[in-house]
């Protein structure tokens, strides 16, 4: 579905402004290829931690051993200095950081890095920012085909790009589910991805309910930071995410009894 509404657009573009729409089209996906490459390299080189075996032997090998069983190279695996939960990936790396070792054991860090692990070896690291620029591409067009368009043209143009918007917060939330399913074969353990789940998400409850109780202007200072939330809740919640795995696991513990 992602992919129909992008090629709709297109037709839209040429059918509209000829050959100046193909060139808004190439010249904008070429901007945002640029600046992809450009934040790639710098953004994720603040505070970032190279984990060396010699520092944390228990999590350099747990993640070579998963590695090794999904059939991967061993990825890069940085920590980052904030102390608020939180792990990610990108290429070919995992960042975790060091907020998950005050609320996480050993076996539940672990399982979070199989979870970032699963996003690698599915390739999400390299299709989440293509559907995200994308995303720019597609506002630009939308913009292109609602100055210059006729009247149907405009609606389609914005029913094209609701629906891409729609379909990508989807495909996020899908590609979110596969990486803990993927987790779940890779783990030795694989109650301790469920686990680690239920720990963030008390702790993501426990902050809330700290703001909400705070003394007015007075805020704790592990808060996020905002952002804009028009379509851009592309992770399933901790209560989904939990469900599913609960679901899959005596999936798994079914077909070990067959």
């Amino acid at each position: 579905m992602i992919y129909l509404t992008v090629i709709i657009e297109a037709v839209l573009l040429l059918k509209t402004l000829g050959d100046l729409g193909v060139t808004i089209a190439v010249s904008s996906g070429a901007t945002l290829l640029l600046l992809y490459l450009w934040v790639s390299r710098h953004k994720f080189g603040e505070n970032l931690i190279p984990l060396e075996r010699e520092a944390i032997p228990w999590l350099y090998d747990g993640i070579a051993e998963l590695s090794k069983k999904a059939k991967i190279a061993m990825p890069r695996v940085y920590l980052l200095d904030d102390y608020i939960p939180n792990a990610y990936s990108f290429g070919n790396t995992i960042v975790l950081s060091l907020g998950l070792f005050e609320v996480l054991d050993e076996d539940e860090i672990i399982a979070v890095a199989a979870h970032e692990l699963g996003h690698i070896k599915n390739h999400d690291t390299k299709w989440f920012p293509m559907v995200t620029y994308g995303r720019f591409l597609m506002l630009v067009t939308t913009m292109a085909l609602v100055i210059a368009g006729s009247t149907i043209i405009k609606v389609v143009a914005l029913i094209v790009y609701l629906a891409y918007e729609i379909e990508r917060s989807e495909f996020m939330k899908r590609r979110e589910f596969k990486a803990d399913e993927t987790a779940l074969r890779l783990l030795k353990i694989p109650l301790s991805l469920k686990k680690a789940l239920e720990e963030l998400k008390y702790y993501e409850d426990l902050r809330m309910n700290v703001k909400v109780n705070a003394v007015p202007s007075i805020e704790p200072g592990i808060d996020r930071e905002k952002r804009l939330s028009f379509f851009t809740e592309t992770h399933p919640s901790y209560e989904e995410r939990i469900l599913r795995i609960t679901l899959e696991m005596n999936n798994l513990m079914r077909m070990k009894q067959v």
